[in-house]
């Protein structure tokens, strides 16, 4: 049986973080959502908590939640991570984002000087720009915002976050000191950030898979959930070394 708990954490003064903590131990996993909210990974923290203590925050700025102005770009937002695993004392962690919290995932494993994460998961993630392959973002949501989409609120936080470029120049060439491995999923439709965006984007580290997933777009959690399981749990299951250990 599995433990879910949704707490407060005052992380900092003026930032309490609300994270929703699941599972029956096991190795750590940190999961952050993209534009959608917390719902959209519902799912996947589901999935993860038989195997994994999952931490899945919810960003500031999200679901009501306040943003506090000094909050106003992805590395601010990724050190609040970092601070979250330091608080919880977490390590060997793997760090699972998606479309937004996906560019928030990596910038978490590239600032994370003590360590702490093992392992990196995208999902149809932004954050690197790459030439010749936009990031086509809708202008705006519609109301109410169409199968579970960002709300007009996520938006206004999300684009505090990333900017008007919606995404990070500097960001592609940094990839090549992230010693960890890496799992790209992709859906194979995805508009927002095409397929080729994702090989260029796992093409950057140095350890990474990349895994497309026919008949899903930039959803995949939601359109093919079983085969982006597949895929994960493949990943995530320890393969025993040579020496036995």
């Amino acid at each position: 049986m599995t433990t879910s708990l949704e707490r407060t954490i005052p992380l900092r003064p003026g930032l309490d973080l609300e994270v929703r903590e699941t599972g029956t131990g096991g190795s750590p996993v940190l999961v952050l959502h993209g534009g959608p909210g917390p719902s959209s990974i519902a799912a996947l923290t589901g999935h993860l908590a038989s195997d994994h203590r999952v931490v899945a925050p919810t960003h500031p700025g999200w679901d009501g939640t306040v943003r506090p102005d000094d909050l106003d770009s992805v590395p601010a937002l990724a050190a609040v991570y970092l601070d979250l695993l330091g608080h919880l004392g977490l390590t060997d962690v793997t760090v699972i984002g998606t479309s937004f919290g996906g560019w928030v995932a990596t910038q978490t494993v590239l600032d994370d000087r003590e360590g702490r994460i093992s392992q990196l998961v995208l999902m149809d993630a932004i954050g690197p720009v790459i030439p010749g392959q936009p990031v086509t973002v809708p202008a705006g949501p519609p109301a109410p915002a169409p199968q579970g989409g960002p709300s007009a609120q996520s938006m206004a936080a999300m684009r505090a976050y990333a900017g008007p470029a919606m995404g990070d120049a500097g960001m592609l060439p940094r990839l090549s000191t992230v010693t960890c491995p890496v799992l790209v999923i992709w859906g194979a439709d995805d508009t927002v950030v095409t397929p080729d965006f994702g090989r260029a984007y796992a093409a950057g580290f140095p350890h990474a898979r990349f895994e497309l997933i026919p008949g899903a777009g930039h959803l995949p959690l939601r359109e093919k959930p079983e085969t982006v399981f597949t895929h994960l749990d493949s990943y995530l299951t320890p393969r025993p070394s040579a020496t036995g250990h």
